[in-house]
């Protein structure tokens, strides 16, 4: 438990470092003494990395869901009635999770997606993965 609580907020604090990166370069930027067709330029490179790397994070979380829940259905003939329906709830939730995921990426290509809806959608699949983990590594 407190493991997973220490890599909870390591993440967070890998995602606040990362929000906060890209306030202080858009920040150094709009100071900075350029033309604004080379500040627009600088400012795009730089929504671009950031998209790039949120789509890379939420892909990766997808394939990892993906992977968690065949696993869980796999193992899901071996269980107690019990078991069973404990299983059957985490898979559901990682389901969601991943079309959460899913939905958050196509905003992102599209221009719509904000920091609170794609830390809602990393918080939610981190948090399927490791109850699949945890539940997986019972059984």
């Amino acid at each position: 438990m407190i493991f997973q609580k220490k890599q909870n907020t390591a993440k967070r604090v890998a995602i606040g470092s990362v929000i906060a990166g890209i306030v202080g370069y858009a920040a150094g930027i709009l100071t900075a003494p350029r033309s604004g067709k080379q500040t627009r330029s600088d400012l795009k490179a730089a929504a671009n990395k950031s998209v790039a790397e949120a789509e890379k994070t939420l892909k990766k979380l997808q394939a990892e869901l993906d992977k968690l829940i065949n696993q869980a259905k796999a193992n899901g003939g071996k269980l107690s009635v019990k078991a069973k329906k404990e299983l059957d709830e985490l898979v559901v939730k990682a389901k969601d999770a991943k079309e959460k995921t899913r939905e958050v990426l196509s905003a992102i290509h599209e221009g719509g997606a904000d920091d609170k809806e794609l830390d809602k959608a990393v918080k939610e699949a981190n948090d399927s993965i490791q109850h699949l983990k945890q539940y997986l590594k019972k059984k």
